[in-house]
């Protein structure tokens, strides 16, 4: 399993994360664990008045696959809107756990298909989307 799902690339991207990212200013801020595995995922988010997310700030205690899962997030993230995050989400819920196609959006999410046999795992790989779009809610509640 280690050299399938750990491989360079993953590893590479988990190693990207800036390990106390902040946002000064955030709109709305949210923690995601995954019992199973006791990942973490905080995150930070700014958002348009059009739900658009204007820069964002993700720290993660997880596995790697979690962690470069939140490295994608966070270098794709800026510029789209909530909706479009939520519906990647449920395209990596698909290729995970229904074998569903790889999303095409961002072609690093291609580097995740490999965890879809490790159901295990793909609590991590959810979690900073999770997180991401309980932040976006904690906005949405307040204004």
């Amino acid at each position: 399993m280690a050299a399938t799902l750990y491989n360079r690339d993953i590893l590479r991207l988990a190693a990207s994360l800036v390990p106390d990212d902040r946002l000064q200013g955030a709109d709305g801020v949210a923690e995601a664990r995954a019992p199973l595995c006791g990942s973490r995922i905080i995150a930070e988010v700014a958002l348009t008045s059009e739900y658009k997310i204007s820069a964002l700030a993700l720290r993660a205690s997880a596995c790697a696959l979690g962690q470069a899962s939140a490295a994608i997030l966070r270098a794709n993230a800026v510029g789209a809107d909530v909706e479009t995050i939520l519906h990647i989400r449920s395209q990596i819920a698909e290729m995970l756990n229904a074998n569903g196609p790889v999303p095409q959006i961002w072609p690093e999410l291609a580097l995740l298909a490999p965890a879809k046999d490790y159901a295990s795992r793909h609590a991590a790989i959810l979690l900073p989307y999770d997180a991401l779009l309980a932040a976006a809610d904690k906005m949405k509640l307040a204004g």
